[in-house]
């Protein structure tokens, strides 16, 4: 690997959800039903599901992903008034199996190539993880897949990312971690670890602990900037 600025990397960890796979693909797959609230639906289910999790976090009384993905999507589709028979169990199947944006595999594949350890980190229940993995198709690119479920807490808690450096066995600062999610982003700097904020939504930095050493757009920028 290229000497660059972030020499000395190890791993690369990502997070999942809106970094590896789009979790817009799952109201999208309903838009015959969803029709023009699909983007609304996403909106709202995405911030109910984060804000359960830092609340049950807060409260100590944990629940898996899944049921909080559940719980949240009910609050998004009472609030737009979108009961509709089946509708539901088709979204939450549709969760299991969201895309994964265009560049992951080939961004993998060429860290692999570099000899790069790389794992996913995430607050997915590791069922869910091991359905969107499979379904992208890049399993065998991935040392690790690493969920939340193993400390009984949910990110930013420090916890989850010290999970990272026990299972794969290396420093803090030999970590790269990139997320999509400003606050997941600054939490791991926080903690220790070296940081790629993937900002795919044009998101304004957080006011938070912590700093991303970097920003991109697309996870297509990262081979690049590691030499690989």
């Amino acid at each position: 690997m290229a000497e660059t600025a972030f020499a000395g990397i190890r791993a690369c960890v990502f997070d999942a959800y809106g970094t590896l796979f789009d979790f817009a693909s799952a109201a999208a797959g309903c838009r015959d039903v969803l029709g023009d609230n699909a983007d609304r639906l996403t909106a709202l289910w995405r911030d109910k599901q984060l804000q359960y999790s830092w609340l049950r976090s807060l409260q100590g009384r944990h629940a898996d992903f899944w049921q909080v993905t559940g719980e949240a999507l009910d609050f998004a589709l009472e609030t737009l008034g979108l009961v509709r028979p089946r509708l539901r169990d088709r979204l939450m199947n549709l969760y299991l199996t969201l895309d994964a944006f265009p560049e992951i595999p080939e961004m993998l594949r060429r860290l692999k190539m570099a000899g790069l350890t790389t794992a996913i980190l995430s607050n997915g229940a590791p069922a869910m993880l091991d359905a969107a993995v499979a379904n992208a198709g890049i399993g065998d690119m991935l040392d690790a897949i690493l969920s939340v479920e193993e400390v009984g807490t949910y990110k930013p808690h420090p916890k989850v990312y010290q999970l990272a450096v026990d299972r794969l066995g290396i420093d803090a600062g030999t970590i790269l971690f990139l997320s999509s999610n400003g606050w997941d982003a600054h939490a791991a700097s926080a903690f220790g670890m070296r940081v790629i904020w993937c900002n795919r939504y044009g998101q304004r930095r957080e006011n938070l602990p912590g700093r991303p050493e970097h920003e991109i757009r697309t996870l297509a920028e990262l081979p690049a900037l590691l030499g690989a």
